[in-house]
């Protein structure tokens, strides 16, 4: 038997979120995706799965389905209700895409893949909450600056509680500071050295708790698929990127999965 990485807890967690996505609770529904997160942890192809999964083609068509329908994206939502974002730090990280990801598609076809004289390459934007759990993840060409794509990671993000967004120098843009503080919120970002405005607003001791975001990075990482891409599709490696996300959730306890679990045991 291959060495999954859903625990009992963890099911229970995510089981009643699937039924209320209108996922059918059939019998092979963990080992499905189980077997789903044994791909992206592996790295291996589709039809390299252990049989213990079942036909991997079974595997890969609930899995490019859910992909299709935005679950992964409600999954990591309703995991992430309950956020603490008191402060928000944002990031960008370069993905190198293998040579079989970049092939077989049209051109017109939005890949997210970037050429550089690195290679090809894409970009996971993303997004944590104050404890540096994420909360937001957004997957263009690794040619696309950060600050580009900042102003929609922040609009997908309710900073109405947020006092303080952290972001490195590579995020320093007049425009992005207005949008920060229309929020209501403090844009923690220092100023280039060629900027003729001094950082004396900064607030040096919460620009360290930026360390955060990177923290998330390397945990995603250790996910193969994550750490070389694979996925032809955009759509597709989003979701690894989600699912990833999802499993680094899963262990945090929240109000709302404890008063589920009462509730049930209470019925019983």
């Amino acid at each position: 038997m291959p060495r999954t990485l859903l625990e009992d807890e963890h099911w229970t967690k995510l089981l009643p979120i699937l039924r209320d996505l209108g996922i059918y609770s059939k019998p092979n529904l963990r080992r499905i995706l189980e077997g789903i997160l044994y791909r992206i942890r592996t790295g291996i192809p589709w039809r390299d799965l252990p049989e213990y999964f079942g036909k991997y083609h079974t595997v890969y068509t609930a899995y490019n389905r859910w992909s299709e329908k935005g679950i992964f994206t409600a999954i990591l939502k309703q995991l992430s209700q309950e956020s603490d974002l008191e402060w928000v730090a944002i990031d960008g990280s370069y993905i190198r895409a293998h040579q079989h990801c970049a092939s077989a598609l049209s051109a017109q076809e939005d890949r997210a893949i970037g050429m550089s004289r690195g290679g090809r390459t894409s970009k996971i934007h993303l997004a944590v909450d104050a404890a540096g759990n994420p909360i937001e993840v957004i997957v263009t060409a690794g040619n696309i600056h950060d600050v580009t794509v900042a102003p929609e990671l922040l609009d997908n993000i309710n900073l109405a509680e947020t006092e303080l967004v952290n972001a490195d120098k590579g995020y320093d843009s007049d425009r992005l500071r207005e949008q920060i503080e229309q929020s209501g919120a403090k844009a923690n970002i220092p100023y280039k050295s060629n900027r003729k405005e001094k950082n004396k607003d900064m607030d040096w001791y919460l620009y360290k708790i930026r360390h955060l975001v990177e923290n998330a990075f390397c945990r995603l990482k250790h996910f193969r698929a994550i750490a070389s891409r694979y996925d032809k599709l955009k759509r597709n490696f989003h979701s690894t990127v989600l699912l990833g996300c999802i499993v680094m959730w899963l262990p945090v306890k929240t109000h709302n999965l404890l008063e589920w679990i009462f509730t049930k045991q209470f019925r019983l």
